[in-house]
């Protein structure tokens, strides 16, 4: 008889949620490209619950040139419409524009940090934050670090980057390790 995993209860509803937090979730990303598209796919999630990004995830990759910045810098206003035909993807102009003027505002933070991930990075001292909570009710949506990181991308051009965002942000790519310590993949996350 197997036994089963235990993980962080808000990844016990679907496989796909199971999948996502086994496999990506807090696990520490330093590639630019990911840390974009990861920084995107949060802003999209803004007043929507993250099973509905998983599952339009293929779609959004697709619609969006699997959120190359060099060519998301080239979308126009036909563009824009075209995306906003596409039944696939969250259907929000002030979404989609943003993820055209993020893609520009990526490069300015690469021309003055060399990288995303630097300037990301930067903000935790190049190492994950270690929490210990024991239960979802003592994580927080955001914090002061969530909050100075979310002005800074702002005052670098980025949008749909709230606090409560960059948060949700920083435990997808592990900045910071927010693992239940009773889930079966908080140690693995811890370096």
């Amino acid at each position: 008889m197997s036994k089963e995993i235990i993980r962080c209860g808000w990844a016990t509803k679907s496989k796909l949620e199971q999948d996502y937090h086994d496999k990506e979730w807090g696990i520490p990303v330093h590639d630019d490209r990911k840390l974009f598209k990861m920084l995107i796919l949060e802003g999209k999630q803004a007043g929507l619950s993250w099973s509905t990004i998983l599952a339009k995830m293929d779609t959004l990759s697709q619609a969006f040139d699997d959120f190359d910045p060099a060519i998301l810098i080239t979308y126009d206003a036909a563009k824009v419409e075209a995306l906003l035909q596409n039944d696939g993807i969250i259907k929000n102009r002030q979404k989609v524009t943003a993820v055209i003027n993020n893609a520009k505002a990526y490069f300015k933070i690469c021309e003055e940090f060399h990288s995303l991930d630097n300037y990301l990075w930067s903000f935790v001292n190049y190492q994950p934050i270690l929490n210990a909570w024991t239960s979802l009710e003592q994580v927080p949506a955001s914090t002061p670090l969530s909050e100075k990181i979310s002005k800074d991308l702002k005052k670098h051009g980025f949008k749909f980057v709230g606090a409560t965002t960059v948060y949700a942000f920083m435990q997808a790519v592990g900045m910071v390790n927010d693992h239940l310590t009773s889930c079966a993949f908080y140690r693995s996350c811890q370096s």
